[in-house]
């Protein structure tokens, strides 16, 4: 059946009125943070029940790979966390030995996976729900499927060609050779058993057990420098979130390595000019 994804009639925008609310650029990310919320859980279960199904059914802009940074408020005090992965240890200096910039594709651009590092840190420090819990819906998703959305196809669309070349990719993310139609349903079976694998270890399997083993071996045989003892050395770091006061508000950033300094800096030079000329 072919529909048209252009969605050509006027809209009108209210407000939601809610006691809680969860938003997300993906509906069905949204409702596995209401899941939580409607389970007992708290704001940080929600958004990392988000986070998790948004590796899920956003797959080209999130990943089970990824990075994460995070900033929470305790009701008396802010919090921040550094889920970025480290380099490497075999990235020495002589590995990108002659190479005019850093490679964009393949397993040398590819760091310690830190988000699955976040999620166990923010659950075991502010969640109320079993770290187990907040894998359900990401895992129905990837094991029963799901409708892709118009948004996410293009970008996947868009991916296609930049990726497929990729050991894995086509495989994983191109079923039937190509990039699923907005529309069309996307299991991915072998997802949801390595998100029951996190769940069920505590995420433990992800950096000391079998998925990191198979992480490491798929590193060495396409010629990375990931091994075993780069994943069991991640740690994430709570950090003290850096603050600036500008006309009466105070914006908090995550220190570096995020890029939140640069914002910082811009307001310390604006509160020196009168931006109402």
């Amino acid at each position: 059946m072919e529909f048209d994804w252009r969605l050509p009639y006027p809209s009108r925008r209210v407000p939601l009125l809610a006691r809680n609310a969860v938003a997300t650029t993906h509906p069905l990310a949204a409702q596995a943070g209401l899941r939580m919320i409607l389970r007992g859980g708290n704001a940080v279960d929600a958004a990392l029940a988000c986070a998790i199904a948004l590796a899920v059914v956003e797959p080209v802009s999130n990943g089970i790979g990824g990075d994460a940074f995070a900033m929470v408020w305790d009701g008396e005090r802010l919090h921040g966390l550094n889920a970025s992965g480290r380099a490497p240890a075999a990235w020495i200096p002589q590995r990108f030995a002659g190479l005019e910039a850093m490679p964009e594709r393949g397993w040398d651009t590819v760091t310690v996976p830190g988000a699955v590092s976040a999620w166990m840190e923010l659950s075991g420090r502010f969640g109320n729900l079993p770290f187990q819990d907040l894998f359900v819906p990401a895992i129905e998703y990837a094991r029963d499927g799901f409708p892709v959305a118009p948004d996410v196809a293009r970008q996947w669309a868009m991916q296609e060609d930049i990726l497929a070349g990729q050991p894995g990719f086509a495989e994983a993310f191109l079923p039937g050779g190509g990039a699923p139609a907005a529309g069309e349903m996307f299991r991915f079976p072998e997802q949801a058993r390595s998100l029951d694998r996190i769940a069920e270890t505590g995420g433990e399997a992800f950096y000391r057990g079998d998925l990191a083993q198979r992480l490491a071996d798929d590193a060495r045989e396409h010629g990375g420098a990931l091994c075993s003892d780069d994943l069991a050395a991640h740690r994430a770091d709570w950090v003290v979130p850096l603050g600036v006061d500008y006309r009466g508000v105070t914006l908090h950033e995550l220190p570096p390595n995020g890029q939140g300094l640069a914002a910082l800096m811009a307001l310390g030079m604006l509160s020196c000019w009168d931006l109402s000329d």
